[in-house]
């Protein structure tokens, strides 16, 4: 593996930062029941007039066990938007560094490069939508320090080769970022058990997808411990609100019921795939390792227009490299995908 040291990627400003100490912060508990005259809150119980725990430890205790690894290891967001744009203001000087993303893939990580000023280095994937490694690793410089990897894939829906995957990483010394939304979804393991083994690997996981809480906007970010300490030197102080932290604790708590529902998906996924097969102006069905299908069609325009006209709300991808004519599909419940089915076989 090539040489990696964290200390040649961060920003030199962020470096030397010293970070906002909020009240909370500032003193250890005593174990008995505190009077809080430090902040400036309203007294008044309203059950969240107090500023939230900064560093949402009871939320983080419950992530680490259900995910094996250590509080350490995590920090959590704003959506997973947050902990990438963290990540592009803490390793990347702006209008000097630039980064590579892998298209077509997920949108938001070309329009925050854009953002913060920082050039973002396009590859295409492969014909079968995996990372062309020559072509990745031929596009770096001094000055790359990020290379972002979708697996599961949006919108193609696939998981990337393990093999092409550890390639990456053991031959970049930059970070090599692996957004992981949809791995609750997939047959293949999560990248996680390999934080120990690259120090240069960040994964980020959401709890929008799998765990159905896309509406309180809690995204994750699991790295070495010096990355994460980093991180956390330039994210906001109260940056997951208290109502957000308690839903998510409650949600991540009750994990038989998310593995229940994601069976129940998978189920309805394989349903729905069977099914496309009979509409006869899909072309392709891709497999896929997500919550969503891509297909190929005659017309994506068209098509997409028709099955707004009879009120379903779908994905047309067809501007993407690679994805002329593609539509996406989200897994819905039974009865959505029988309303998506049956539009579909009712428009000429």
């Amino acid at each position: 593996m090539k040489e990696f040291n964290i200390n040649n990627l961060v920003r030199p400003n962020v470096a030397g930062l010293k970070p906002y100490s909020s009240a909370r912060d500032e003193y250890q508990s005593t174990g008995s029941e505190m009077v809080f005259l430090d902040a400036n809150e309203n007294p008044f119980q309203t059950d969240v007039n107090r500023y939230p725990d900064p560093q949402q430890r009871n939320l983080k205790a419950e992530l680490a066990k259900i995910k094996n690894v250590s509080t350490e290891h995590i920090l959590l967001g704003n959506g997973s938007d947050e902990v990438l744009d963290l990540l592009f203001r803490a390793f990347c000087e702006p209008g000097e560094d630039n980064v590579i993303t892998l298209p077509p893939t997920y949108g938001m990580y070309k329009v925050l490069a854009n953002i913060n000023n920082i050039e973002n280095r396009e590859v295409l994937l492969n014909s079968d939508f995996e990372p062309n490694i020559e072509e990745i690793l031929n596009s770096v410089d001094q000055n790359t320090k990020m290379i972002f990897l979708c697996s599961p894939n949006n919108p193609t829906g696939n998981s990337f080769s393990e093999e092409k995957i550890s390639h990456i990483l053991e031959n970049f010394k930059g970070l090599v970022i692996i957004d992981e939304a949809y791995i609750d979804f997939s047959t293949e393991e999560s990248w996680l058990n390999k934080l120990e083994q690259y120090p240069n690997l960040v994964i980020t996981q959401t709890l929008s997808k799998a765990f159905g809480m896309a509406g309180i906007r809690l995204g994750i970010c699991y790295a070495s411990v010096e990355i994460i300490e980093i991180l956390n030197k330039i994210k906001p102080p109260y940056n997951v609100n208290e109502l957000t932290q308690l839903r998510a604790l409650d949600r991540v708590l009750n994990k038989e019921k998310v593995d229940s529902e994601i069976s129940d998906l998978l189920k309805e996924r394989a349903l729905l795939s069977e099914a496309l097969v009979e509409v006869n102006f899909i072309e392709k069905i891709y497999a896929s390792d997500a919550n969503f299908i891509l297909v190929k069609v005659d017309n994506a325009n068209k098509r997409y227009d028709q099955l707004i006209e009879k009120g379903i709300v779908i994905r047309n991808r067809t501007t993407q490299p690679l994805c002329e004519n593609t539509l996406r599909f989200t897994v819905g419940t039974g009865e959505e995908n029988e309303k998506l089915l049956k539009a579909l076989k009712d428009i000429d």
